[in-house]
């Protein structure tokens, strides 16, 4: 251990400040279980990523990210969910208490996890990304599609990921560029085969984007794209006669590269994640799915679990989840303990 642990045992540590950390910490503070809530690197998760959401229900004219981040965040409060800043960097499951090594060097003890650390969205690295994201640029067709209605769009990848931003953004915009570094799709037959015999979409073979352009204020409003005959053109040296640079214009780029789980923490544990980190719930004796993972009192809750939806209402519905099941586990926690304390007497 990186220093003592804290003499401190929490009922509950949440793992995660976005909205599947804010929901669980709602109903864990609300069952009075006091939760503490870790704000990792990258607080309040991808929502504060999204400038406008219209798709979360009972915000007919919409929210902003952050606005729906922090209002969310005072919830918790009021039923009294404690926050702190703090990066987990390694968990110790094998006895109760759990204990947390944090990044700076504290070490925090608790009887039960939920972890909703999120996914991060890889990005690209093109010029302009970060001050764009958001704002024209964006990670979820499903989340922003609708705001590019009549617009012409980018999409950057080759798996089936990007074949089903590409599709969905295909009801939106008037043009669908799917960019690929490759001749090839990673994608699979069938998906490929929908997105080519889409009329809206289109693809750019050997390309690669490099930069966007564009202000806050307007929004994406083009981008520069590389390419190169034999593919991976950023990897060529320049400069080389094959590669060839032309700017668009676009109102909308989308990334479909991947996430990654920020399950790193859970390596060496026994809480089970497939290949790609995700991890993967149990289910309870009758089959039916639930939050716990394979270390009883480790519950998993939002896109950490989730590669398939990763939408801030699943995200959100998790949380709630994870904390219902915590709350039960705990309550039979207790009556074990008790009962074990009554048989010595």
């Amino acid at each position: 251990m990186n220093g003592p642990p804290d003499a401190t045992v929490r009922d509950i540590v949440i793992v995660g400040s976005g909205i599947a950390g804010l929901s669980a910490a709602v109903y864990a503070a609300r069952a009075d279980l006091e939760p503490l809530v870790l704000e990792g690197p990258e607080p309040g998760g991808q929502l504060t990523l999204t400038t406008d959401i219209e798709n979360y229900l009972g915000f007919p004219d919409g929210i902003g990210g952050m606005e729906l981040i922090e209002n969310g965040k005072e919830q918790a409060k009021r039923f009294g969910a404690e926050f702190t800043h703090g990066t987990v960097e390694n968990a110790t499951l094998a006895e109760r208490p759990f204990e947390l090594e944090l990044s700076d060097g504290k070490t925090l003890r608790t009887r039960t996890l939920i972890v909703a650390s999120g996914a991060s969205a890889r990005w690209v690295g093109a010029d302009g990304e970060s001050e764009l994201m958001g704002y024209g640029l964006s990670t979820c067709a499903t989340c922003d599609g609708a705001f590019h209605r009549g617009d012409d769009v980018l999409v950057i990848g080759g798996g089936d990921s990007a074949m089903e931003e590409a599709l969905f953004l295909a009801k939106f915009a008037d043009n669908v560029t799917i960019v690929h570094r490759r001749e090839e799709l990673r994608a699979s037959e069938i998906m490929a085969a929908r997105a080519r015999d889409h009329d809206a979409i289109e693809f750019r073979w050997n390309t690669e984007l490099e930069a966007l352009h564009g202000s806050r204020e307007e929004g994406v409003t083009g981008a520069t794209l590389v390419s190169h005959p034999d593919g991976h053109p950023s990897d060529k040296a320049d400069p080389d006669d094959d590669i060839v640079r032309e700017t668009v214009d676009v109102g909308g780029v989308f990334y479909a590269i991947g996430h990654t789980p920020n399950t790193e923490f859970l390596a060496g544990t026994d809480v089970e994640r497939d290949e790609l980190g995700y991890l993967r719930p149990r289910s309870d004796a009758a089959g039916r799915p639930t939050t716990e993972t394979q270390v009883a009192g480790v519950f998993a809750a939002g896109d950490g679990a989730d590669p398939r939806y990763r939408q801030a209402i699943t995200a959100a519905g998790t949380g709630s989840m994870a904390a219902l099941d915590t709350e039960a586990y705990l309550e039979t926690l207790d009556q074990t303990d008790a009962a074990t304390v009554e048989g010595s007497l």
